[in-house]
């Protein structure tokens, strides 16, 4: 056998052990999902480690990808998430067409997650902040220091990473922007593979494996002792593992009997956007391509008093915004208000219907 191919094999098989720490719920659901995450978090270290790593031709891909299923971190429905590996050492322009959703944002990161899950801010550019002509059309510098003129995406001399959200409100109707990289100075020639070069790019993609899995298999420990509860965690854990700065986050985990609805109340600020996500123990959003597992300020509907509720059960309970638990009886949750203005705490309580 190929000795590269038997190693990656080899180190692939140890990171099953996932499944068996000791907080692993062992039902079968549970651990179907967890093959399947495994197998997910696979093709996206692949497409990430394996291709398009020379910064000097970069691309963006789409990973995490709904429509390919990969799914990563408390993954947004709502987001469609861009990524290119890039080089401090180089000067990048990216253009694109600005379409129709609401957000974008654009970071410049050192992604760490195939050393120890972590990845840390050096840039952030706003979609607000770009001049889009009459055809909708922008384009900005990705690079160390500042160009004379222009939009600029600051980037560090160690950063490896620009990762862009898009945002939507509404799926059906709004059109997302195109984009495209390009590195301005580009050194030496494109050399053709090599096994060396390949052994390298696969450790990589099971380092990436291994610390995506880790990282978000220690967000299940820390939320697990307690469940249905709703408190500022603060936001350094989740900005570390490459959250949007203009996010502020609530993370929990849930647990509910058959008969059981967990009841979430709050008051809405005033924010460009605001979700709540219901998620397996893996930290993964359900089936939303399916049924009804997250809302958002589009599909929320509010009480007469402008505050929401938000009800998570088996079945439809009669009142406030339904979340369908989809044949699971525990799990993780996600909740987002993005350039908010105040950041209310909501409340919540376990009743029995």
């Amino acid at each position: 056998m190929n000795a590269t191919w038997e190693k990656f094999c080899t180190d692939l098989l140890e990171v099953g052990n996932i499944l068996s720490d000791p907080i692993v719920p062992q039902d079968p659901l549970t651990q179907a999902e967890g093959v399947r995450y495994l197998s997910r978090l696979l093709r996206y270290a692949t497409i990430n480690c394996v291709e398009y790593t020379d910064p000097r031709w970069p691309q963006f891909t789409s990973a995490p990808n709904p429509n390919m299923m990969t799914k990563l971190g408390a993954d947004n429905p709502d987001n469609i998430y861009m990524r290119a590996n890039i080089s401090g050492k180089y000067t990048y322009r990216i253009t694109g067409t600005r379409g129709t959703i609401p957000l974008i944002t654009f970071g410049s990161r050192v992604n760490r997650y195939h050393i120890d899950g972590t990845m840390l801010q050096t840039g952030d550019l706003h979609i607000h902040d770009l001049e889009v002509d009459e055809n909708g059309r922008f384009e900005f510098i990705a690079s160390v220091d500042e160009p004379a003129e222009g939009a600029w995406l600051p980037l560090a001399p160690d950063s490896n990473l620009i990762s862009v959200r898009q945002t939507y409100a509404d799926r059906r109707a709004e059109v997302p922007g195109e984009l495209s990289i390009e590195c301005l100075d580009p050194d030496g020639e494109f050399v053709p593979l090599i096994e060396d070069e390949l052994g390298w790019r696969l450790d990589r993609a099971i380092g990436m494996l291994k610390g995506s899995a880790a990282t978000f298999l220690e967000w299940s420990r820390d939320f697990m002792p307690q469940p249905n509860e709703i408190f500022d965690r603060g936001q350094e854990q989740f900005q570390k593992a490459g959250g949007d700065p203009t996010i502020f986050y609530f993370h929990g985990y849930w647990k509910l009997a058959e008969d059981e609805t967990w009841v979430i109340e709050t008051e809405v600020p005033n924010c460009e956007y605001y979700n709540f996500v219901l998620q397996n123990f893996w930290v993964e959003s359900l089936d939303y391509h399916r049924t009804n597992i997250y809302i958002n300020n589009h599909t929320a509907k509010l009480n007469d008093d402008g505050t929401l509720t938000i009800v998570v059960s088996a079945k439809d309970p009669g009142f406030g915004n339904w979340i369908n638990t989809d044949g699971h009886a525990e799990g993780t949750w996600a909740m987002r208000w993005i350039k908010a203005d105040s950041h209310p705490i909501p409340t919540s309580k376990v009743v029995t219907l």
